[in-house]
């Protein structure tokens, strides 16, 4: 009983800000970005870089990156324990304060937007605007419950 109190503890002291997602909107030729989904929209990845200095070749990473870095350490060292990726110890990370019920529905739109996504790529005329609706309906859900 030991160990789940300590991973427990653990992953509350090195929770890390988990960057949302941001998307990429076209409209009337305009394109804009944010953090809310639009319909159409496109996932933009905006992982930091992890640069490094050119002229002493020291790191110069974030703070943000350093967090990163720990967590994915961190992660990898107690894999064994908890059979989770370092990515689905982020989703952990980001979900422990939401409501049970929330945590619910995030994980059914974890099994949904795959398949909306690809039915939004794959669709052409009429249909293609009601998958585009119901992928947006589907991310702004995720978006408004903090998944």
């Amino acid at each position: 009983m030991r160990v789940p109190l300590v991973i427990s503890l653990m992953l509350l002291s090195h929770a890390a800000f988990a960057a949302p997602p941001v998307y990429r909107c076209d409209s009337d030729g305009k394109v804009s970005y944010s953090d809310r989904p639009c319909v159409g929209a496109q996932v933009v990845d905006t992982r930091p870089t992890q640069g490094m200095d050119k002229m002493t070749g020291r790191s110069r990473k974030g703070q943000d990156v350093q967090t990163v870095e720990i967590n994915a350490t961190f992660d990898k060292i107690v894999q064994p324990v908890t059979g989770r990726t370092h990515e689905e110890m982020n989703v952990v990370r980001r979900r422990i304060k939401l409501s049970p019920q929330d945590q619910s529905a995030c994980s059914r739109l974890d099994e949904e937007l795959p398949d909306l996504e690809g039915n939004a790529a794959a669709a052409t005329g009429a249909v293609k605007g009601r998958a585009d609706v119901e992928l947006f309906q589907a991310r702004k859900r995720f978006f408004d419950l903090h998944c």
